[in-house]
């Protein structure tokens, strides 16, 4: 699996989460400083194909999060627990995890990171609403 990872600031849980991604496959790392870069650089890499999904993490991944959507074709997802990760991929086809680097405890953010990276099949049930976003102006 290739996987591109960015985040705005460096500590205890990024360091644990990059380490949980190299576990998994080929990482490609994104530097940053400026948070919207971060999260549109990461969302570009997921659309042109340099991987195959996204991991980008801020303060409280909400910025990253809505700066990766503006990239057309990229479903990034904020996530803080692994149930929410893994139904970001199953029923929403999410191919960009955001998450906080400051509320979660290292161990947390690697649950949710893997959680999100085991679910790589969308739900047959939902293709059609998964479809309907495509569609949505």
């Amino acid at each position: 699996m290739r996987i591109v990872f960015g985040a705005d600031d460096e500590n205890e849980t990024t360091r644990a989460v990059l380490a949980a991604l190299r576990e998994r496959g080929e990482v490609e790392i994104v530097t940053d400083d400026s948070w919207p870069d971060l999260g549109s650089g990461i969302g570009r890499a997921v659309v042109e194909g340099r991987a195959d999904v996204g991991v980008v993490m801020c303060w409280t991944g909400t910025g990253t999060a809505i700066a990766a959507n503006k990239v057309p074709g990229v479903r990034a997802a904020l996530a803080w627990e692994p149930w929410i990760a893994r139904g970001a991929r199953l029923w929403n086809d999410a191919n960009v995890l955001a998450m906080s680097l400051k509320r979660l405890a290292p161990d947390v953010a690697v649950e949710v990171t893997q959680a999100f990276l085991d679910e790589t099949i969308p739900d047959s049930d939902e293709a059609a609403a998964i479809r309907r976003l495509d569609e949505l102006p």
